[in-house]
């Protein structure tokens, strides 16, 4: 059981948190119809990215076994046998796509693109340089729609934009911290890496860093930001944002390490709490007026 839950991936699970980003910006946090549905749609979420791991990790079990970490995963290193592994993924597949039901089709279709475009991720397009990079970015903007369709809110084109900028940073650094940890050996274990340089990762992760907080700071001064919470107090949560991607850049370039980084920011304290106090803070924005 152990070996399955490891291979599930629970402490990525706090990516799925994107699914959640509606509930507060639209103004339905606190209503428990709401609250119930968007946390429904979390554990769908969770379900379709443990499936996910389990469908990667069968199929790159023999890159995985000459990764330096990735060696120790359940399947590559066979304490956790393959068809069990298959069976699980169904098994989970199969209960995200039962749960999204109850949430209406919109939900359900949205749930299933993502789903599709992970395999296709897996079978080739992790293969094709940029876009391999464009299909795991995509995942967090499909979550943050699946949860605004889950509350059957209208979903901002600002937190569409925000997202997608957001998620090409996060996926191009994890593109960079692989090329950088795996070194030389770095073909052998992800093909695409030959494709990518840390200088050209580099000026990728400038163009997006900007337009992330760009479009965030565009987002809080707007005019129907504004008017809809009746206050521009969102601005004065830039520097909590800019601190956070700083302190990201500061943990890829400075403090190079095997972990994955989603593992090693949520080790991070003053990552950890700052995003807390940026949570908070936008919360008394929203509702407080």
């Amino acid at each position: 059981m152990l070996p399955l839950l490891r291979t599930m991936r629970p402490v990525q699970w706090v990516k799925n948190l994107f699914v959640l980003a509606p509930l507060v910006f639209a103004h339905r946090l606190g209503e428990t119809s709401w609250m119930l549905r968007a946390l429904l749609a979390f554990c769908a979420f969770c379900a379709a990215s443990s499936a996910v791991y389990l469908f990667n990790d069968l199929r790159d079990r023999e890159e995985d076994r000459k990764h330096p970490t990735k060696r120790h995963r359940p399947i590559a290193a066979g304490t956790l046998s393959v068809p069990g592994a298959l069976v699980a993924a169904l098994a989970l597949a199969g209960f995200a796509l039962g749960s999204a039901w109850f949430l209406g089709g919109w939900f359900t279709l949205t749930l299933g693109i993502y789903l599709a475009v992970n395999l296709l991720y897996s079978v080739g397009l992790k293969h094709v340089v940029i876009l391999d990079v464009m299909a795991v970015a995509s995942g967090f903007v499909l979550r943050v729609i699946a949860g605004a369709m889950a509350i059957q809110a209208v979903i901002s084109s600002w937190l569409v934009l925000c997202t997608t900028f957001l998620a090409l940073f996060l996926a191009f650094s994890k593109r960079r911290h692989e090329l950088v940890l795996l070194a030389e050996g770095a073909p052998d274990q992800r093909r695409v890496l030959t494709h990518y340089s840390p200088a050209f990762l580099d000026q990728m992760i400038n163009v997006v860093t900007a337009s992330a907080v760009i479009a965030y700071a565009l987002y809080a001064v707007a005019p129907e930001t504004v008017a809809k919470y009746g206050s521009e107090g969102l601005i004065f949560t830039l520097p909590m944002v800019l601190f956070g991607i700083f302190r990201y850049l500061y943990l890829t370039y400075q403090k190079t390490s095997d972990r994955n980084p989603t593992e090693v920011i949520l080790r991070d304290w003053p990552f950890v709490v700052n995003v807390a106090l940026w949570g908070l803070a936008v919360v008394w924005v929203v509702y407080g007026g």
